[in-house]
């Protein structure tokens, strides 16, 4: 007779048969009832609802949001897709946001459908489905799917938003815009559905971005076909943003919008820069000096279990792996030894940074190292692959209980070096540090250790304006995580930026002291 533990691993054959195609939604009757219950009971599937499962594993908490929004979107196409076959899609709105790399999980998708009943569906952690019920379909040239979502295509969805959405969404709205070559795609349906309102509110938008030629054919255009145009601006009232080049990927642009458009909040609360210190000497004692803290609190907040003394042992070299099975075997260990090892090439980095070098120049390459550092003991123990060193995540993260999913691991190429353009351009150092910080852990380029890779960035971005090095405290692990997500979902910089000052501004006074 099978023990417990083979029937569960037979109930894990036929979950792994169906994740092999990288599925994590599935419908109640692609598993046997006996093995729909034995993995609902040992947390390897989660319900949504009636006769809809999530993968999910032993290991998530009650309340721990991820597996539902690393399924989230997954879920509304196969959802969707059951229900009303091919006869739906989402809103315009929601399309634009995709089509901006806008990641964040709304708390409600509108599904537009001929079959719609007006209905909401309610799902996990807030979010529900409502199907909208359309009299027909639009022209299927207005559609695209992209990863099993019917989306509209950017032109035909750009012709549909509402001028609120300009207003509310300027950064998703100019990065659409500027992957627009030229306006024929929009001045087809401009024509076809006579709308010239419209066509003033796309003429002012693409006049205030800065391309006035394509402002121009649009408002000449529909002249010519005998429409009174009046351009109008939907960004009225907003500073003028940097737009985007044409030619650049959306993420990009998306992460160019949003430097230009949040740099000055930083500004506002930040203290002035100190500037390069003089005694060079005394600025690399004080890093030396506050490690203990910093490794402490650092490996702290990423949930390592990492005493003082252990950290001290570390860096008195009496850190042993070959001779004794504790340090070998504990994560713990392995974890401050690895941060040991990257904050001695942050340090000589830094050295190089307030000796003159540009440091987004400097970080470009040096990052790799840190990264390298971090995870060589692990690998040298053999607790992980040494592909693990390679480089950039090729899959998918998602952060425990955020609305926030970091971009697609196709689209971490193009933003990592786009992030070191904007840090190499930057002329303010307390920009760089806040908006670096936040940029990196936002794409989170590695399988893991962004949070302790963008703290370093954060400080080698500090010394470059003679800031001391600054520790974020575990005791302010909600404040500071709760900031960098309202800054992901919201676009809110201000209360991360605040955060990050009064930090810098108690290191300033303990640096004088």
């Amino acid at each position: 007779m099978p023990t417990p533990n083979e029937k569960l691993a037979a109930s894990l054959t036929a979950l792994r048969d169906l994740q092999q195609a990288g599925r994590r939604v599935f419908q109640s009757q692609e598993l046997s009832r006996t093995d729909r219950e034995r993995l609902l009971q040992n947390g390897f599937l989660q319900e949504v609802m009636k006769g809809w499962l999530i993968s999910s594993g032993p290991g998530a908490r009650d309340g721990d949001s991820t597996p539902w929004y690393a399924s989230f979107w997954e879920f509304c196409a196969r959802y969707c897709g059951e229900r009303f076959g091919d006869e739906w899609y989402l809103s315009p709105e929601q399309s634009l946001l995709l089509d901006a790399e806008n990641t964040v999980i709304p708390a409600q998708v509108i599904i537009y459908t001929p079959k719609g009943a007006n209905n909401k569906v309610t799902l996990l952690f807030g979010t529900s489905l409502y199907d909208l019920k359309q009299p027909q379909m639009p022209p299927a040239e207005d559609l695209v799917v992209r990863d099993g979502l019917r989306l509209f295509s950017p032109a035909a969805a750009m012709v549909r938003v509402p001028e609120a959405f300009f207003t509310a969404n300027p950064i998703e709205t100019q990065v659409v815009l500027a992957s627009l070559r030229d306006p024929s795609d929009l001045l087809r349906r401009l024509l076809e559905g006579g709308h010239s309102i419209v066509a003033g509110r796309l003429a002012g938008a693409f006049r205030r971005i800065g391309r006035a030629e394509a402002a121009g054919e649009i408002v000449a255009t529909m002249k010519a076909a005998g429409y009174a145009v009046r351009e109008t601006d939907p960004f009225a009232g907003r500073a003028a943003l940097v737009p985007p080049p044409a030619a650049v990927a959306p993420i990009v642009g998306r992460m160019q919008a949003m430097w230009e458009s949040l740099r000055a909040k930083v500004l506002e609360v930040f203290p002035a820069p100190p500037g390069l210190p003089p005694d060079k000497d005394a600025y690399l004692q004080f890093v030396d000096d506050i490690y203990r803290s910093d490794a402490y609190h650092s490996l702290s907040i990423e949930g390592y279990t990492v005493a003082p003394e252990l950290i001290e042992r570390v860096r008195a070299g009496d850190w042993n792996p070959d001779g004794r099975d504790a340090d070998r075997q504990s994560r713990d260990a392995l974890a401050a030894r690895g941060y040991w090892q990257a904050f001695q090439v942050v340090k000589a980095n830094v050295a190089g940074i307030i000796a003159g070098v540009n440091p987004g120049r400097l970080a470009r390459t040096a990052h790799r190292d840190w990264y390298r550092e971090l995870f060589q003991p692990c690998v040298g123990a053999g607790l992980i692959a040494p592909s693990a060193l390679a480089g950039y995540r090729n899959d998918a993260v998602y952060l425990r209980t955020s609305r926030y999913v970091p971009p697609r691991w196709e689209a971490v190429r193009d933003a990592m070096p786009a992030l070191f353009d904007l840090l190499e351009n930057e002329p303010e150092p307390g920009v760089r540090a806040v908006l670096g910080h936040w940029l990196f852990g936002y794409v989170h380029p590695y399988p893991d250790g962004n949070g302790r890779m963008a703290r370093f960035l954060m400080n080698a971005m500090l010394a470059s304006g003679g800031y001391p090095w600054t520790v974020i405290r575990v005791e302010d692990r909600t404040a500071y995580l709760t900031a960098l997500d309202g800054a992901s979902i919201g676009m809110d910089i201000a209360p991360f930026a605040g955060f990050i000052a009064e930090r810098v501004r108690w290191s300033m006074e303990q640096a004088a002291g």
